[in-house]
């Protein structure tokens, strides 16, 4: 591959969000409104909102917004008085952070990078990092686990919303099984065609082992967890857990 992935995956992301993706979208003037009079929800997961026990006080709290550009959760996090700091890799996701700053007149530290790579911020860094489904975007997510252990402060939080493979696993239609597990077009041929031919970016499926293992090796203590579903179609239909979150700390 001339290319590395995540530029792929980049470019991708920059189509979608142009084409009107769910995840791209802003929250709009209303919204932002209503989160000062405590008003809010995000999302790590499709559908399930993160429950509000799983913050750290967000008044001065230093945030960083992991792979979660978009305009969705920067916002509500600034209104609620956090610093906040986002990172991704999609110049479109980032514009769209930008645009919500501008329209809502508040400063937001706005980084484009990739998160396979050392992460741009110095040890100890943050009170809280928010981590939506992204790191099936990327292979190796124990790196991540890592670095992110390295940039939150002692007693510093990671909510991360997390891809449990099954999706990868059936048709379009989510009728049959079809594709076997683990999902990694740089190792399989007909998997990368396949993802190329349907626009799906390089996407990768990743074990409880790698997820929830690696997170714990990297020294975080799980402290709660939930699933979800995908919002629409046959496996959300039959209430089908295909996501879930994780709440974790860095000991202090």
């Amino acid at each position: 591959m001339d290319k590395k992935y995540t530029e792929i995956n980049a470019k991708v992301i920059d189509r979608w969000v142009e084409d009107g993706w769910e995840w791209g979208q802003p929250i709009s003037h209303e919204v932002f409104e209503k989160v000062k009079r405590n008003d809010w929800f995000v999302l790590l997961t499709p559908t399930k909102p993160v429950p509000k026990e799983w913050f750290c006080e967000m008044k001065g709290a230093t945030i960083l917004g992991l792979a979660s550009g978009g305009g969705q959760q920067m916002p509500i996090f600034t209104a609620l008085g956090a610093n906040c700091t986002v990172m991704d890799y999609s110049e479109k996701q980032l514009l769209r952070e930008k645009e919500v700053a501008e329209r809502e007149n508040y400063d937001i530290k706005i980084v484009r990078g990739d998160m396979t790579d050392p992460f741009p911020f110095e040890d100890e860094s943050f009170d809280l990092i928010f981590h939506p489904v992204s790191n099936c975007y990327i292979e190796d997510v124990y790196h991540v686990w890592k670095e992110c252990y390295r940039v939150l402060k002692k007693g510093g939080i990671l909510l991360a919303g997390l891809d449990n493979g099954i999706n990868f696993i059936f048709d379009e239609d989510e009728t049959r099984v079809v594709t076997p597990l683990p999902f990694n077009p740089l190792k399989n041929k007909q998997q990368f065609e396949q993802s190329m031919k349907n626009d799906w970016g390089i996407q990768f499926s990743h074990t409880i082992e790698e997820q929830i293992g690696g997170q714990i090796k990297a020294g975080f203590v799980l402290t709660d967890i939930y699933e979800d579903t995908n919002g629409t179609g046959l496996l959300h239909e039959y209430n089908v857990p295909t996501f879930y979150a994780t709440r974790a700390v860095k000991k202090g």
